[in-house]
C-alpha cells in the first residue's frame, strides 16, 4: 500500500508539500498540485484515517454517548445520527453505561473514553451529570451538545421536547375519553424528563378535580419487563382502574402483555396510553395509543447543531418540537359508557 512519503518521492517534491496537496491546506503552486495529484492517481494513494486527522488536525469524528445499548428507543436514533453524520462526511463512535459505579459515573467514564479518543464533539444523552461534572470539562464542554436534557451551564447545546406538555396531553387524551380511576406507572424518579411528564400529567388531572394522591402509582424503569411487573403488581392490587398511564412506550407495551396474558381485555376493559410514539408501539397488540414526541427531529437538530459547532457547517435546526396524540386501538371510553370513542382533535393542546 503506498504511503504519502511514496507519493512525495515520486512528484519529486518534499513530504511536507504533498502533505499540503492531501490536506488541502498550504499555499502550494498549480503545477506542484497537478504532479502531486499525477502521482497519487498512479500509486493509487488513500490516506489512512489516521494520516488524515494528523494532516487536518481533526479525526473528522463524532461521539455519542446513550446510557443503554438495548430497547427500542435508541436505536432509531443513532440511525439517525448515523445516517446524518454520513451525508455530512463524518463518522460516528458510541459509547454507552457499562461497568462499575452509577449511571453519573459511566456517563463522565463514557464521554471521556470518547474525547480521547479524538472526537471532535461528543453528543450526549444523560441527565445525570450535574452543573459542576460539566464545568470540569473545562474547554472541552464547548464541544458537547445533549440530547433530552438541559443542563444550565450549556443551555443553548440542549435539545430536547417539552415533557412537562407531554405529561399534559396524556391526561387530557384519558379525560377525554372520560376515564377518572387512572393508574400511573412512572419511569425512575430520578430522571428528570419523567418527573417533567408525569409533574404535567398529575397537574392537569388535578385540574379535572381528580384527587391525584388517591390514584394506584408504581416507578419502574423504563423497560418490557418493568411495564409487565408493573401491571401484574397493578391487578394483584384491587385497586380501581380503567386506564394506565405509562411513562414510556416499552413499559406500556410490556403492561398490554401482561394484561393479556391475565386476561384483562385492552381497550375493553382497560386503556392502556403510552408516550415517545417509538416503532414498538404501532407493532404492539392492541396497536398502542401514545404521546408523540419528535425524536427525529430532536436528535437531527442536535446533530447539525455540533456538526456547526465542530465544522462550521450551515445545517438548519430547530429548538422547538411540536407533540400530539396518536391516537391507536389501546385507548377507549371505560366499559360502562357509552361514548363515541372517536377524538376530538380540537379538545387536545398542541405546541405552535
Amino acid at each position: 500500500m503506498a504511503t504519502i512519503k511514496d507519493v512525495a518521492k515520486l512528484a519529486g517534491v518534499g513530504l511536507g508539500t504533498a502533505s499540503r496537496v492531501v490536506s488541502g491546506k498550504g499555499a502550494v503552486s498549480p503545477a506542484t498540485q497537478a504532479r502531486v495529484r499525477s502521482a497519487i492517481a498512479q500509486l493509487d494513494f488513500r490516506p489512512s484515517h489516521a494520516a488524515r486527522s494528523l494532516l487536518s488536525g481533526s479525526s473528522q469524528m463524532i461521539g455519542v454517548y446513550i446510557p443503554v445499548l438495548e430497547g427500542s428507543f435508541y436505536t432509531p436514533i443513532l440511525r439517525a445520527i448515523d445516517t446524518e453524520l454520513r451525508a455530512a462526511g463524518r463518522h460516528m463512535v458510541v459509547s454507552f453505561g457499562a461497568g462499575a459505579g452509577d449511571a453519573r459515573r459511566q456517563t463522565i467514564e463514557g464521554i471521556e473514553f470518547l474525547l480521547a479518543r479524538g472526537c471532535d464533539g461528543v453528543l450526549v444523552a444523560s441527565n445525570t451529570l450535574t452543573e459542576a461534572d460539566i464545568a470540569r470539562f473545562g474547554a472541552q464542554q464547548e464541544r458537547l451538545v445533549v440530547f433530552n436534557h438541559v443542563y444550565a451551564n450549556i443551555a443553548a447545546q440542549c435539545f430536547t421536547a417539552d415533557h412537562v406538555l407531554g405529561g399534559v396531553l396524556a391526561a387530557q387524551a384519558l379525560l377525554q375519553m372520560k376515564h377518572r380511576q387512572i393508574a400511573i406507572v412512572t419511569g425512575p424518579m430520578t430522571s428528570a424528563d419523567n418527573v417533567d411528564r408525569i409533574t404535567g400529567f398529575l397537574a392537569e388531572l388535578a385540574l379535572a378535580g381528580i384527587d391525584t394522591g388517591a390514584l394506584w402509582r408504581r416507578e419502574s424503569d423504563f423497560s418490557t419487563h418493568g411495564g409487565w411487573s408493573a401491571a401484574a403488581a397493578l391487578v394483584a392490587s384491587g385497586a380501581p382502574f380503567t386506564a394506565v398511564f405509562c411513562a414510556n412506550d416499552e413499559m406500556a407495551v410490556g403492561a398490554l402483555s401482561y394484561f393479556q396474558h391475565a386476561g384483562v381485555a385492552v381497550p375493553g376493559q382497560v386503556s392502556v396510553l403510552g408516550y415517545d410514539d417509538s416503532s414498538i408501539a404501532e407493532f404492539s397488540a392492541p396497536q398502542l395509543s401514545t404521546v408523540h414526541i419528535a425524536w427525529q427531529d430532536v436528535t437531527l437538530s442536535a446533530v447539525r447543531f455540533l456538526l456547526q459547532r465542530c465544522y462550521g457547517l450551515a445545517l438548519p435546526f430547530e429548538r422547538e418540537f411540536p407533540l400530539r396524540l396518536t391516537w391507536r386501538a389501546s385507548l377507549a371510553p371505560p366499559p360502562a359508557n357509552a361514548l363515541d370513542p372517536d377524538p376530538d382533535p380540537d379538545l387536545i393542546r398542541q405546541t405552535p
